[in-house]
């Protein structure tokens, strides 16, 4: 990956706030200054992707409708792979499996949806059989879902872990991937934050992450279930839904912003975060799932880009990338209100774990991620809003457990 200091406009500067705590540097990135990545794949991940295309195999995606689901769907059919989707459709959306199935895709792609809850045994084994890798991703993934509903977050998050976990077991499934979160690392002061030391779980969702990685490692030690766990640090991009009480910080204050509403920053603004973007946890997924090396697995690895951007800095940038298209959105100010329960103070992630052992290398800065995420934000905002907004360039890069329904037979996509 080839990286550079930002030094003009183009690329993020660190903004400057009186009045307000400094901001905290990853001591990872090694220099006061964000850089910015160029789009430069290291070796290993184009050498997969050839691998795959050559030898395609059978993947299960679990919470394929929902936002990273949908992306890795999206990226396995290109090259050439066979998916199952496992999705209730309960937080994920028909529209974006509609959005990646419309797209042109390599002719040996295939793909079958099971319609169905994880918290069903039997709709896990229909999913798992005769499948070579899991990726699971199905999940309730909200702090503060989790905080006003612990019970479901649990019945999700964990017995539908173990669910999958079993079925895959059942089906002889090579490698077990998993979405953890950094939430499990709760009130840690280690800055960065390093994948062998913990805190203290600071809300039923951190809990329940904690608690899959404990289970991942015990059915490998048991039953010989390879797995690996990755630790995703706020990711962002392309299909992430900015409607609803739970959604992400980046979509949510885009499409405030495009409805000409302040932006909510809960606290300061100088709480920070390592956001990613899909594309490198799409690459991760990858990595983990066909990494040759057995001493990787049984682990959990942090995913971000070991940038660490205060809430302040993430606003000035959104709102200044509006202001190119409309300068009205130069003069927008956010708006402060008291902390939020169970949200992390401090968060930037330690990448050298996955470096060395899966061969990561993130392809996407935040504001490279963002620039190519923003046409899709303000396309999406505008079809909730019903009216026209500023265009920007486009950049091409349940309650009720439910039994299984299966589509039928697989749909197979040729490219055009």
């Amino acid at each position: 990956m080839l990286c550079r200091v930002a030094e003009n406009g183009r690329y993020m500067r660190r903004a400057r706030s009186s009045g307000r705590a400094p901001a905290h540097d990853c001591p990872e990135s090694g220099r006061r200054a964000h850089f910015h990545c160029e789009h430069v794949i290291s070796a290993p991940y184009p050498h997969l992707r050839a691998q795959l295309r050559s030898a395609p195999k059978v993947w299960v995606v679990t919470g394929v409708a929902g936002f990273i689901g949908s992306n890795l769907l999206q990226e396995l059919l290109a090259l050439g792979q066979t998916v199952v989707g496992v999705d209730n459709f309960s937080t994920g959306h028909r529209s974006n499996l509609d959005e990646v199935l419309a797209s042109p895709l390599n002719g040996k792609a295939q793909f079958r949806m099971v319609e169905g809850d994880i918290r069903d045994l039997e709709t896990c084994r229909a999913a798992c059989k005769g499948a070579d890798y899991v990726l699971h991703h199905a999940a309730l993934g909200s702090v503060p879902w989790s905080m006003d509903d612990p019970l479901r977050t649990n019945a999700v998050n964990v017995d539908g872990f173990v669910n999958m976990l079993v079925a895959a077991k059942d089906a002889g499934v090579k490698r077990f991937v998993f979405a953890s979160s950094s939430a499990v690392y709760g009130d840690t002061s280690d800055y960065p934050q390093v994948e062998e030391r913990l805190g203290r779980p600071l809300s039923p969702y951190a809990a329940s992450k904690t608690t899959n990685e404990t289970y991942a490692v015990a059915f490998q030690m048991s039953y010989g279930l390879q797995s690996i766990g990755l630790r995703y640090f706020n990711v962002f991009g392309r299909r992430q839904d900015p409607a609803g009480a739970y959604a992400a910080v980046i979509p949510r204050w885009i499409a405030s912003l495009l409805r000409g509403e302040r932006c909510r920053i809960f606290g300061d603004g100088e709480t920070t975060r390592d956001f990613c973007h899909v594309a490198n946890v799409i690459q991760a997924n990858l990595l983990a799932a066909t990494v040759n090396d057995v001493n990787a697995t049984g682990q959990a690895y942090n995913v971000a880009c070991a940038e660490s951007v205060t809430l302040n800095q993430l606003f000035q940038v959104m709102r200044n990338r509006l202001a190119l298209q409309e300068p009205r959105f130069g003069l927008e100010l956010p708006q402060y209100d008291a902390f939020r329960p169970g949200d992390i103070r401090f968060s930037c992630a330690s990448i050298e774990k996955a470096r060395r052992m899966l061969s990561f290398s993130p392809t996407h800065s935040v504001e490279q991620g963002l620039e190519e995420a923003l046409g899709w934000y303000v396309e999406k905002a505008q079809a909730t809003a019903g009216h026209p907004v500023a265009a920007m360039p486009r950049h091409q890069p349940a309650s009720v457990v439910n039994p299984p329904h299966h589509s039928g037979t697989p749909l197979t996509l040729v490219a055009s």
